[in-house]
């Protein structure tokens, strides 16, 4: 089977020759273990499962001075201690009020050249774009955090007009996705804690969920896929995602939820991708925990389809090398 093969039917909940899988790392885990396999291109050997056509890295950026990047929405990002995301230095929103603002101009001619030449490149593989900040992070990376929050309450008008902004920008977005040869439209937007949901269901339910239905809906009529990324604890969430037309889970995390349970629960219905541990087992564990850990979830997961392995977040930096190349491993040598 290829890559695309095994993806298609696991996700049909079919039993593959192998488990799919697809590995990435923040850039300190990648140059350490670029340095112990003395391999600067070692990722393009691991046997990745997707094609990315199109990751928030893909996002234009202009750097203002070294270390600080001010990406197309007017947020300033300072990348000197993160390198991978950054924290937000600046309020693009300081007020509830969108009198004066616009979203960026989406440049689709620009964005389809990119998906159809990154699609041919990819033709053995499960063909993903993925729209980052999809919709709750976009609005706090404008607004802040906590003010988006206070909002929710004290201005609710503001936050379904900002949102309804956003959900027009991605619809656009989407649709220039979907002219081109893509499997799987995948929507960033992280909406947990380590111990339930930011916002909490209710809120979550008036201003985050009209908006999400109407994304996934796009792409569920044209025939794809519907991934989400949604770190922390939204297990809770499930049925409704399932409803508006989620097909896959990322990042099934087992420090909030237990993923041998939650998938048996959610059979035939969704698919996970995602299961280990990133804030335990490959940061603490030794080399041979890391392999049996793998090994099983390869083994149980893997069953009857549902699943494709990765760990549960890019792999952090606090990750020995060792424990790396184990996972890699075990993945590998199916």
């Amino acid at each position: 089977m290829t890559p695309r093969e095994r993806v298609l039917r696991a996700v049909q909940f079919q039993d593959t020759d192998i488990v799919p899988y697809h590995v990435t790392f923040t850039v300190p885990a990648r140059e350490k273990l670029a340095a112990y396999y003395g391999d600067s291109d070692f990722q393009s050997k691991i046997g990745n499962h997707f094609g990315f056509l199109y990751r928030g890295a893909d996002a234009p950026c202009v750097e203002i001075e070294p270390g600080y990047e001010r990406d197309a929405w007017g947020v300033i990002w300072n990348r000197t201690v993160d390198k991978d995301i950054g924290c937000v230095e600046n309020c693009v929103l300081p007020e509830p009020s969108l009198k004066g603002w616009e979203p960026p101009a989406l440049d689709k001619l620009q964005l389809k050249r990119l998906f159809q030449a990154r699609a041919a490149e990819s033709q053995d593989k499960f063909r993903i774009v993925s729209l980052g900040f999809a919709l709750f992070e976009r609005a706090w990376t404008l607004r802040g955090m906590e003010q988006l929050l206070m909002d929710m309450i004290e201005s609710p008008e503001f936050v379904h007009e900002l949102f309804d902004r956003i959900t027009e920008y991605n619809l656009a977005f989407i649709d220039t996705a979907l002219e081109c040869d893509i499997d799987c439209m995948r929507f960033g937007d992280d909406w947990g804690s380590q111990s339930g949901l930011i916002m909490g269901p209710t809120l979550w339910r008036e201003f985050i969920k009209p908006c999400i239905a109407r994304m996934y809906k796009r792409a569920r009529d044209a025939g794809k896929y519907v991934m989400i990324h949604s770190c922390g604890d939204v297990d809770e969430l499930f049925p409704e995602l399932v409803d508006i037309g989620l097909n896959i889970f990322n990042p099934f995390q087992p420090e909030v939820m237990d993923v041998f349970e939650t998938k048996k629960a959610y059979y035939g219905r969704l698919s996970f991708y995602g299961g280990i541990s990133v804030q335990r087992l490959l940061p603490h564990g030794t080399p041979d925990d890391v392999r049996r850990e793998v090994r099983r979830l390869l083994d149980e997961l893997g069953k009857g389809g549902g699943y494709i392995a990765c760990p549960s977040h890019d792999v952090p930096s606090d990750v020995s090398a060792e424990n790396m190349a184990a996972m890699i491993e075990v993945l590998q040598n199916q």
